[in-house]
């Protein structure tokens, strides 16, 4: 399983952020850089906050870094509303077309091999983000492929990235943008998603959102592309409720593990966590579910990922009726197994040659083959002699 499985976004990577925790693939976001937050004005270009994403990024070692293109400036929205995000006339469709295309083109061309993929658009079926139609958003999605294949062939294509919370909006937005894009011979590397699920939603609430999409996709006749999930976190307050919690303990950890062996299950080739702060709450004391920063219950989840995950061969899992699910993996020839359960508290019988069973924080005790264990909701990794 390769490192870039493993998604982020990091609140101020622009400004020199890095997040403590590891991860294979960086997503631009709410970091300043989108078409309305560069482009002030026709032509002019205000380009700090990307050369600083990508100057940080490339310190790093990081190389796997997600643009996503939009939202509209001002001047160039045909429809201009105070709710839009992150400003006035950013959700609208362009009423310039080129400008569009001159827009993108300027980005490939000045960052070429710097800028491994680039997304359309960011939930493009929440009016606050895209008031435009699908059909629109399949247009700009076809010039951007075109302009961007012409100048850096080896950039990815990443479609815009509908979230599954608004149940309606989903619906009425994805079937038809996907239409729209076989229209046009699927102009795309990439099929994204969004698979937040509602303030009290588990991972088990994301498989079903998952599967949804891929029903979807298998009815448009989609081409078997990669499906990336660009962002996500559980817990989170709206859209559509405004009811959420805040995760933490061994649960935040052990949620952030099953959701990547999820991607592994689903098949989903990468998902971005939302997202990485230097303090609890980050800059703007917003209580983001599973909350991810140095020393919190988040970031030991994503070393438990590393050591469990990443690296290992993925080697299937089965599901009991019980609700015990069990994943194989294995590393130079040595195997282990990680379980949870989807039904509360399940009864599991040790594995046959297990010693050891760990959590995602690192607190483990010795089993025996064969003997009686408990399974919660929160996996737990099963190490052999």
């Amino acid at each position: 399983m390769p490192a870039s499985l493993v998604g982020m976004h990091i609140e101020g990577e622009e400004a020199g952020n890095w997040a403590s925790a590891p991860f294979g693939a960086l997503r631009l976001w709410d970091n300043g850089t989108a078409w309305s937050q560069i482009e002030l004005e026709p032509g002019v270009y205000k380009w700090d906050n990307l050369e600083g994403a990508l100057e940080n990024a490339q310190s790093k070692g990081m190389s796997d870094v997600l643009m996503v293109l939009g939202t509209t400036p001002e001047w160039n929205a045909k429809k201009v509303t105070d709710t839009d995000y992150p400003q006035p006339g950013a959700a609208s469709a362009p009423k310039d077309l080129d400008a569009w295309d001159s827009w993108v083109t300027e980005v490939a061309t000045r960052y070429k091999g710097r800028i491994a993929a680039y997304q359309i658009w960011n939930e493009a079926n929440l009016k606050n983000f895209w008031n435009g139609t699908p059909e629109e958003m399949a247009e700009l999605t076809k010039r951007a492929y075109d302009i961007i294949k012409a100048i850096d062939p080896d950039a990815l294509v990443v479609s815009a990235s509908p979230t599954t919370r608004l149940t309606a909006a989903f619906d009425k937005f994805f079937p038809a943008y996907l239409t729209a894009l076989a229209a046009k011979d699927w102009p795309v590397d990439v099929v994204a998603v969004h698979t937040y699920p509602a303030g009290d939603g588990d991972p088990i609430a994301r498989g079903v959102a998952i599967t949804k999409v891929q029903d979807y996709l298998t009815a448009a006749g989609a081409p078997d592309l990669p499906l990336w999930d660009t962002e996500l976190n559980y817990g989170l307050a709206g859209p559509g409720d405004i009811a959420g919690q805040e995760i933490t303990g061994a649960k935040a950890a052990g949620f952030i593990v099953r959701t990547y062996i999820d991607d592994l299950r689903y098949g989903v080739d990468r998902s971005y966590w939302y997202i990485w702060t230097q303090k609890e709450g980050g800059n703007t004391g917003v209580v983001r579910g599973i909350q991810a920063f140095p020393g919190s219950d988040a970031e030991q989840g994503f070393f438990a990922l590393d050591n469990w995950v990443v690296g290992a061969s993925f080697d299937g899992c089965t599901a009991e009726d019980s609700g015990a699910v069990a994943c194989n993996f294995s590393k130079a020839g040595t195997p282990w197994i990680v379980a949870w359960s989807e039904k509360g508290e399940t009864a599991y019988t040790v594995p046959e040659g297990a010693r050891l069973v760990c959590d995602p924080l690192a607190n483990c005790q010795e089993v025996e083959s064969g003997a009686p264990v408990t399974l919660t909701d929160v996996p737990v990794r099963f190490y052999f002699q």
